[in-house]
């Protein structure tokens, strides 16, 4: 709750959106394996509004994607907050291997994904709710 904290005095956000690519402290632990995508997606459940500029596999399948993004709506409905997803799949790339972004983007180690598949789940369809924010705002 320290963002919450601080905000009353400063303005602003109580979440933080940190890209992997641009913080040094995640981009060594992202490499050490001490912070994988399951950790990353649990931190936006208590500080963070997203997962952002986190490199994975290229071979990871769209079904994937769409079930990692489907996380993260599900916990901005049941937070009552936005959240955001910006994984990148790159080409060619996978689990170890490191892509440069180049400028402010920086670099990043390729992330591992889940193996397990999501074609079913995201074949039933379905609808998320958006946060209700008009009202608070």
């Amino acid at each position: 709750k320290g963002g919450l904290m601080a905000s009353s005095r400063v303005g602003g956000l109580s979440g933080a959106f940190i890209p992997v690519s641009e913080d040094k402290g995640m981009l060594e632990a992202v490499g050490r394996g001490s912070l994988s995508l399951e950790k990353l997606e649990a931190m936006t459940c208590v500080c963070s509004v997203g997962l952002d500029m986190i490199a994975i596999p290229g071979d990871t399948p769209a079904s994937t994607i769409s079930a990692i993004i489907a996380d993260e709506a599900a916990i901005g409905m049941i937070n009552n907050k936005t959240t955001a997803v910006r994984v990148i799949p790159v080409p060619g790339k996978d689990v170890g291997d490191n892509v440069e972004f180049g400028g402010l983007l920086g670099h990043c180690p390729i992330i591992n994904v889940n193996k397990y598949k999501s074609d079913e789940f995201i074949a039933r369809g379905g609808r998320i709710p958006a946060p209700m924010r008009s009202l608070t705002n």
